[in-house]
């Protein structure tokens, strides 16, 4: 691993995302994502990537062979591990400031790290606003406006509904 890296104490996801950003923007590529995670006994690495045209399976496959020699060279992760490249997907998680700033207006489900008290783990609405400081609204009815925090959610999810509409507004 190189010195400079290994000086920061980045995180595994911190140290990949350097890696592949270079990358995935010569490729005309966005890096919406990195995962470090493991699932049972397996770990897995996982690099989401889009674009305005959509991702295809050549895009992951050509993100797989730049990315995987700079994997192998500055060997950020000891022990063995899954390297997967794919789109998030329509149904895509929203976790950063900018992926909530993209997708404004948007039709989105909120999981809850605990239920309400009518015992609802999910909500679904439109996100109408985002913060700086990673708090997010939703309008869940017609009139009402919740305010979560990221600490409170599991996950926020982008509902298909209109992803046509958001994919393109970049053209």
């Amino acid at each position: 691993m190189s010195e400079e890296i290994k000086a920061k104490k980045k995180t595994t996801v911190e140290i990949v995302t350097e890696l592949a950003l270079p990358i995935a923007e010569k490729l005309g590529l966005d890096l919406w994502d990195v995962n470090y995670v493991k699932e049972g006994t397996e770990w897995y690495l996982r690099i989401f990537i889009d674009k305005v045209s959509g991702v295809d399976i050549n895009d992951c496959v050509d993100m797989t062979h730049k990315i995987n020699p700079i994997l192998d060279e500055v060997d950020p992760i000891k022990g063995e591990y899954t390297l997967e490249v794919s789109s998030p997907g329509i149904n895509r998680k929203l976790t950063k400031k900018e992926h909530f700033e993209k997708f404004l207006e948007a039709p989105v489900r909120v999981k809850l790290v605990r239920p309400l008290e009518d015992g609802r783990r999910e909500i679904e609405g439109i996100l109408i606003d985002v913060f700086d400081n990673g708090d997010f609204e939703v309008i869940i009815e017609e009139d009402t406006t919740v305010t979560f925090t990221k600490k409170e959610c599991s996950s926020v999810i982008l509902l298909d509904d209109d992803f046509d509409n958001f994919s393109d507004d970049e053209e």
